[in-house]
């Protein structure tokens, strides 16, 4: 028997051949063994389940997966063919509408993420500021837009890609988060908006969004300036209203015109699918929205994005419908509760300080060790990868705060009690292991995860 007839019979030859890498390969191979080739690369990635550093959703119920599944082929962009999908988009925007309390009709779409949720909601707060400047006859050319240091740096792209000016509010030692006090300095009559977070990628908090949009009304009187709210919910907004029903951030508020959230974070679907959300139809600038006559259908299209899966918008769909408000809040206070436990476990240990707990937050830990040691964060979070598999990311704060680094772990619906006290002890046996040896290496600390935006 040939090498070759061996390798058809019993087995993979990317075991004994190098992987297609430099070139184009001229032949192909079947479908077992290219199948058998990804696995064996990706086996050697991390586990998912251990990564307490994303956001992004990690697991999805049998018969969500199969809805995926089933529909990975369908275009989503083509609404002639497919106007099914689309419909279900809509559904999907008047159930976040409704769960947003908005005041009446609006409009919204799905995107990748909140990253082109972002650009697109903030492109509008400027073609609207460039309406209202040209109306009333004044210049257009300055446009600036004010948020803090806790804001995820897509917000800078937005700037920098779309030529506006940012007025970022620095933060500070213990304070992690912006009100009006901040905002008001940076006020001015170019000013197209003022981002909130909800559910900072930091420390889990939200912004002070009732302080802010009571700011922008008292300037709207007092200055006739009227500047709009986006809140940056990309996490928080499928968070707050089940875990903090009563906490006003939404278009309850008067000034918050916008909001951004992401699906394949707390809204529990895979990536990427992302939301916004406009207060009233007004609030989208017309100019955005395109008509275009695609495979005999007219449809108005407003994304960066064209074509693109229909599955995550029926998976979003599916979850709505799936768990309803009930499910949710289940799954969130569930998420909650695990996450008081681990903050608990951390407290106790004598070994850390837990970062804001008291305050409404997303379902996570922040912390810091307490006192002085011969080691960081970073080689805590190093050592823990390094002895059980678990990615927690350590990071300093953005200015003024950059003195501060902490740890964060995310507590998603993966992660039972049992994990939690086992992830306790293994942060505890990583301390004990620095306590003995001292700081890890800097090619080890180079290693270990630092941002915080997954």
């Amino acid at each position: 028997m040939t090498k070759s007839d061996a390798v058809a019979l019993f087995g993979n030859r990317f075991l004994t051949v190098p992987a297609p890498s430099e070139t184009f390969p001229e032949e192909g191979m079947t479908a077992t063994d290219a199948m058998r080739l990804v696995d064996v690369d990706l086996a050697m990635e991390g586990d998912p389940q251990r990564n307490l550093a994303t956001f992004v959703t990690t697991w999805m119920e049998p018969e969500a997966q199969r809805l995926i599944a089933e529909n990975l082929h369908r275009n989503f962009i083509d609404h002639a063919e497919y106007p099914i999908s689309a419909e279900i988009e809509q559904r999907c925007v008047r159930m976040l509408a409704d769960l947003f309390h908005a005041p009446g009709k609006t409009a919204g779409c799905r995107t990748q993420g909140s990253s082109e949720a972002i650009m697109l909601g903030a492109l509008s707060l400027k073609w609207k500021w460039r309406e209202r400047r040209q109306a009333a006859g004044l210049s257009t050319d300055r446009p600036n837009l004010i948020f803090g240091g806790d804001v995820h740096v897509v917000w800078e792209k937005f700037c920098r890609y779309f030529d506006v000016e940012p007025r970022i509010v620095p933060l500070a030692e213990g304070k992690y988060t912006i009100g009006p006090e901040d905002v008001e300095p940076h006020l001015d009559e170019n000013t197209i908006g003022v981002v909130a977070v909800l559910g900072t990628t930091f420390t889990g908090h939200k912004d002070d969004v009732v302080g802010i949009d009571k700011l922008l009304r008292d300037v709207r009187k007092e200055r006739d300036l009227d500047i709009p709210i986006h809140v940056d919910g990309a996490s928080g907004a499928f968070v707050w209203p089940f875990l903090y029903p009563d906490s006003k951030w939404d278009f309850r508020l008067e000034q918050v015109r916008s909001i951004n959230v992401s699906g394949h974070k707390y809204g529990l679907v895979y990536p990427g699918i992302g939301w916004l959300v406009f207060r009233e139809e007004s609030d989208l600038a017309k100019d955005l929205v395109f008509y275009e006559n695609y495979l005999g259908k007219t449809d108005a299209t407003f994304t960066l994005n064209f074509s693109t899966g229909a599955s995550m918008v029926l998976a979003q769909y599916y979850n709505f419908v799936r768990l309803g408000r009930q499910g949710y809040t289940y799954v969130m206070k569930m998420m909650q509760e695990n996450a008081r436990a681990l903050a608990d476990n951390l407290r106790d240990s004598g070994r850390f300080e837990v970062i804001g707990s008291d305050l409404e937050q997303l379902p996570l830990v922040a912390f810091r060790l307490a006192g002085k040691h011969a080691y960081d964060e970073s080689d805590v979070a190093w050592q823990l990868s390094a002895e059980r598999g678990w990615m927690v990311p350590a990071y300093t704060l953005p200015p003024n705060a950059e003195r501060v680094k902490i740890m964060r772990a995310l507590v998603k619906e993966t992660l039972s009690r049992e994990q939690i006290e086992r992830l306790s002890q293994d942060i505890d046996d990583a301390c004990r292991t620095l306590d003995d040896k001292g700081a890890t290496h800097g090619t080890e600390r180079a290693q270990v995860k630092r941002g915080t935006g997954y």
